[in-house]
């Protein structure tokens, strides 16, 4: 049990790193809250997490919760393990995650973190443990080590500092907040934040914590709100292109916000997030919204359904309004958008609160609803064969449309010079003119069953980093491909490709670092495939016609570091592959025709 901002996530992961040598296996799972929320398959992934780190198990087989409690009781029992489930506020999370004991070796250890004592009675949890605020002496050292970087601070600021920790009150939140804010600051600014303190009620931990936020440059508190009003929870990487497109340093903001302790970054499969203490969540909502708490469409962000349906279905929108969030419902008049003059950003999901999908919802397509100052449009599901023809777009820098019902861009074409992030995943593209936007650096096509022709002029896409065709079968000519200068992440998975595409360019000077081909119908690789000299990642699983490697590709490919020949039907490796002196990562599994490894393995 914690007290809110009592430092419960920090205490478990203490215990953790102290105990974890007398287990076979750990497994840290934060925000279980959080997670099993966000979407449909969220307690689906918490699982697959779990089994993965408990068992290292790939996971690929668990389609349904009910899966993964059977395959973990049938499992688990064999295992001593050390497991955290950290901020639980449902028991079917718990029964989902953990199950009975039984399920666990004798000597297994589960630890749970709630701010609801009811949720371990309810799972019937033997031991539950109030965690207690600091002590004085506690407080002391945390802020110590967050303002001076150690233990002791310099003479002339002990007794500051002691003021500082007294208006903390014990919340280890607060003291990390304001000593990150404090570290590195002069006498008198110590002072002036000590006189705001006195101003504010030492119950009020939102107002303490708010002098972080105000010590920020204008850009890094925009970056701030827009965090905590909707990006929170948010894959970094997708966090970094809404507010690049947005026009802001993405970057260093959110470096400065690291380092200020108003966020954290977490990682999970490999992949990292977004993530912020719930105290600084609501104090960033509490900042867009007190100037004008009953007047919704002069806030400068707006997440909350009903006052989202009020605001356009009153045609009330503002040029306050720079971001908008919305799951769409029957209420929503998204016709009233076109009243918003500077909206900047604007994130629509065709799926309700419940994650039902919505149909009902009625848009006419002929109407100008979208403002022409859009930078960031992210539209799931959007419901039209292709964007309103009143849309200039011309101010678009990002555009993501998953699942949409989109044939193509525009009716006629319109060229937008702006765009650098575009993003159609599984929707109903046949054709797209990549010439009309020749400065794109990222494009995503996966799943694009639909897709036949993809027109790119010779010299354009001078730009592209990151362009994924997976899934995309109909489509035939790649060789455009090879003259793509910056390509540095390539996908062609699940093409069904029976020969290796012409997509190697003449030239040795390549920029690829990553190349997904898995799951094509290959016999072999061309030995020209060693071109791709910088490439730190080949993926070639589940292409079962290639039976070897020419040994001239492992000669050259010598900064690869993942090689994946996971299903293939290959019956040697080349000693070759010994001679990869950055390689970490091999994959063999289900290689069923391999006969024998290098004897020289072990030198890797």
């Amino acid at each position: 049990m914690e007290k809110r901002g009592a430092g419960k996530t920090t205490l478990a992961r203490a215990i953790v790193d102290k105990l974890s040598a007398n287990f076979e296996a750990k497994s840290f799972i934060e925000n279980v809250r959080e997670v099993s929320k966000a979407s449909l398959s969220g307690l689906l992934s918490l699982q697959r997490q779990l089994i993965s780190d408990l068992l290292k198990d790939q996971c690929n087989s668990i389609s349904s919760v009910h899966d993964g409690r059977n395959m973990m009781k049938r499992m688990m029992c064999a295992r001593k393990v050390l497991v955290v489930l950290d901020d639980v506020d449902h028991k079917d999370q718990l029964e989902a995650l953990v199950g009975e004991p039984a399920w666990f070796k004798i000597g297994s250890r589960i630890i749970i973190t709630t701010r609801d004592e009811q949720v371990l009675i309810g799972h019937r949890v033997k031991l539950i443990q109030d965690v207690s605020l600091l002590s004085d002496e506690e407080a002391i050292r945390l802020f110590n080590i967050h303002a001076f970087g150690r233990d002791v601070p310099t003479e002339r600021y002990e007794k500051l500092a002691l003021e500082v920790v007294h208006y903390a009150a014990g919340l280890p939140l607060t003291v990390k907040v304001l000593g990150s804010f404090l570290c590195g600051k002069d006498e008198l600014e110590w002072m002036d934040a000590l006189e705001r303190l006195k101003a504010i009620p030492l119950k009020e931990t939102l107002d303490k914590l708010e002098l972080s936020y105000i010590s920020l440059e204008h850009d890094y508190k925009e970056i701030f709100l827009d965090v905590a009003c909707f990006l929170k929870g948010w894959e970094k990487d997708k966090v970094i292109r809404l507010l690049e497109s947005c026009g802001f340093h993405a970057r260093n903001g959110l470096r400065v916000l690291e380092q200020k302790s108003l966020i954290v970054t977490t990682k999970a499969f490999h992949t990292e997030f977004i993530d912020m203490h719930h105290h600084i969540e609501e104090m960033g909502k509490n900042i867009v919204r007190r100037l004008h708490p009953d007047e919704p469409y002069r806030h400068s962000r707006l997440w909350i359904r009903e006052e989202i349906e009020d605001v356009l279905a009153n045609n009330m929108g503002t040029e306050s309004t720079r971001c908008i969030y919305v799951k769409l419902t029957p209420e929503i008049v998204v016709e009233g958008l076109g009243y918003m003059k500077k909206l900047r950003c604007l994130i629509i999901d065709h799926r309700n609160y419940n994650n039902d999908y919505v149909d009902q919802v009625k848009i006419d397509e002929g109407n100008q609803y979208l403002p022409n100052v859009l930078r960031y449009l992210n539209w799931f599901r959007y419901p039209h064969r292709c964007l309103p023809k009143t849309f200039q777009g011309n101010n678009l820098v990002a555009l993501e449309m998953h699942d949409s019902r989109i044939e193509q861009l525009w009716e006629g074409g319109k060229v937008l010079k702006k765009l650098k992030f575009l993003e159609l995943q599984r929707s109903k593209l046949k054709n797209l003119d990549l010439g009309l936007i020749p400065n794109l650096e990222r494009l995503d096509l996966s799943g694009c069953y639909h897709l036949s022709e993809l027109h790119v002029p010779i010299g354009c896409l001078k730009m592209l980093v990151y362009l994924n065709l997976r899934w995309c079968r109909r489509l035939k000519s790649f060789s455009f491909i090879k003259h793509l200068e910056s390509l540095e992440f390539l996908n062609l998975g699940y093409l069904s490709l029976w020969e290796f595409p012409d997509i190697i360019p003449q030239q040795n000077n390549t920029s690829l670092i990553e190349l997904d081909f898995s799951s094509n119908n290959v016999a072999e690789l061309p030995s020209s495939i060693g071109k791709f000299h910088k490439l730190v990642s080949l993926k070639l699983s589940g292409c079962k016609r290639l039976k070897n490697l020419p040994e001239s590709i492992l000669d050259q490919l010598k900064s690869l570091k993942k090689l994946s020949l996971r299903g293939c039907k290959i019956k040697e490796i080349p000693d070759t592959v010994c001679k990869l002196n950055y390689l970490k990562e091999l994959d063999l599994c289900a290689c069923s025709a391999l006969e024998k490894l290098p004897e020289n393995l072990g030198d890797l």
